[in-house]
């Protein structure tokens, strides 16, 4: 399986099943739907700004990937008969081996181990595609996402803006 056709079942902290795999170029209204079913505030802890609409350009960023230099992952679920996404992760190489990782779970289902789950599996692609250190820029009030990282072992180090973490996790 390459990083373009990953999947991968799992299942949420409640049981519920869910399906972690590639973003698809058919995926762009449903991660527009997901951005409606997310607050204010969790744009701004993902974005760093208040952000309620994207331009042309950032969504040709978000939905375009190559699967080698940037690769995104969605989670995805059965609600109500229909297949939802409800999550999405992604990495974006920086530099040679390495990458800067980011996610955003939609409110309703934040808490259920969606990121520590799109986190896990953008690890495995990273360390096959041979990459050596994932990166994350995390406000410090983030908490969340500072325990999904924490969970992987992503250790402090100092970075340029001193309002933002900067968080590195060797593979």
């Amino acid at each position: 399986m390459t990083a373009a056709t990953y999947s991968a079942r799992e299942q949420l902290r409640d049981g519920r099943p869910i399906e972690i795999r590639a973003l698809r170029p058919s995926d762009e209204a449903g991660m527009l739907d997901a951005i409606n079913h997310t607050n204010a505030e969790s744009l701004r802890r993902r974005f760093f700004i208040t952000k309620r609409a994207f331009s042309d350009k950032e969504k040709a960023f978000f939905m375009n990937t190559d699967f080698v230099k940037h690769v995104a992952l969605v989670a995805e679920i059965d609600e109500d008969r229909r297949r939802r996404i409800i999550g999405g992760g992604r990495y974006v190489v920086s530099e040679p081996a390495q990458a800067e990782v980011a996610f955003v779970v939609i409110d309703g289902y934040q808490g259920q181990g969606i990121g520590t789950l799109l986190m896990r599996h953008l690890s495995i692609i990273a360390r096959a595609a041979g990459l050596k250190n994932l990166i994350a820029e995390v406000l410090p009030e983030n908490t969340p996402m500072r325990k999904v990282f924490g969970k992987f072992g992503f250790e402090h180090r100092r970075g340029a803006d001193p309002q933002v973490l900067h968080l590195v996790l060797t593979l």
